[in-house]
């Protein structure tokens, strides 16, 4: 169920203004979300910002008042989800943009984590997104169109060590996000996923990192990998609300969208050393379709 307050602007009424987008976000606590959220309602939209902590996006209702509906989500709780998107919906009267940003890393390697601490970290980067996208459907054919959104990673092309399972998160939430653009064109839903790459937010503080139980042999292995995580370049996040804007407002805008300047040429190696194998290995390929 969830929980509101008055400062959450409970059976308050309020309309658009023409021409501004109406946003639902998830994850609008801290990060991406934050910044995100914030530069929405200074240029005019409107945004129910959600997080699992009201208190800690009760400030936005304060300084924003009736442009923002504040709502405690966790989303890995479907009923939950479904409560919060469909109040969104009847509150500001519709929903242009649906933005899934709420998620968080698994700090291990593959032997260390265990199942269970695994399946938590699908729970929250790829059924809670899955469960908003569902929610949020219905609603968007209904009032003829609308943009979902999600925030992923550079990593959900390439991977890293140690937080392989947090890449592997990313890996399906982009193939999701790619099937359902195809599915959903035909209503005039557009999909878009944000692929950022290093930026300074606080997506490696403590409450965005959860760490596997940890195993003597990798220590060092482990030690070098942060060493070079601390000292890699990383952009503003402030200086990223103007191109997520570009990607909202466009008539017809990417599917996947680079934030940063550092993944393209990270992604472009990758895919040529791929092609360079699969094209080495081409004979023994065709040899093996038996026809």
């Amino acid at each position: 169920m969830i929980h509101q307050n008055e400062i959450a602007g409970a059976g308050t009424q309020s309309k658009p203004v023409e021409n501004n987008k109406v946003w639902f976000i998830t994850g609008a606590s801290r990060g991406f979300g934050r910044v995100w959220t914030e530069a929405a309602l200074k240029r005019g939209d409107k945004v129910a910002a959600t997080a699992r902590k009201l208190e800690s996006i009760a400030g936005l209702k304060q300084q924003y008042g009736d442009d923002v509906l504040i709502l405690e989500l966790d989303v890995t709780k479907p009923d939950q989800v479904k409560t919060a998107v469909e109040q969104a919906h009847a509150h500001f009267g519709r929903l242009d943009v649906v933005l899934n940003n709420a998620g968080y890393s698994l700090v291990g390697t593959i032997e260390e984590a265990a199942a269970d601490d695994v399946r938590a970290l699908y729970e929250t980067n790829i059924l809670g997104p899955l469960a908003v996208i569902q929610a949020a459907l219905p609603l968007l054919r209904q009032q003829g169109g609308g943009h979902i959104l999600g925030t992923s990673s550079g990593l959900g092309h390439v991977t890293l060590p140690v937080i392989g399972y947090y890449c592997s998160s990313k890996w399906a939430f982009e193939a999701i996000y790619e099937s359902l653009a195809a599915e959903v064109a035909a209503f005039n839903i557009k999909v878009t996923i944000i692929e950022p790459g290093a930026y300074a937010t606080e997506f490696g503080s403590q409450e965005s990192l959860k760490f596997a139980a940890g195993m003597d042999l990798y220590t060092d292995f482990k030690n070098q990998f942060f060493e070079r995580l601390r000292t890699s370049e990383r952009g503003d996040p402030e200086a990223t609300p103007e191109a997520v804007f570009k990607i909202v407002d466009a008539e017809n805008p990417p599917l996947r969208f680079f934030l940063g300047s550092h993944n393209l040429p990270w992604v472009r190696k990758a895919y040529a050393e791929r092609l360079a194998t699969w094209e080495a290995w081409e004979t023994v390929s065709n040899a093996a379709q038996g026809n």
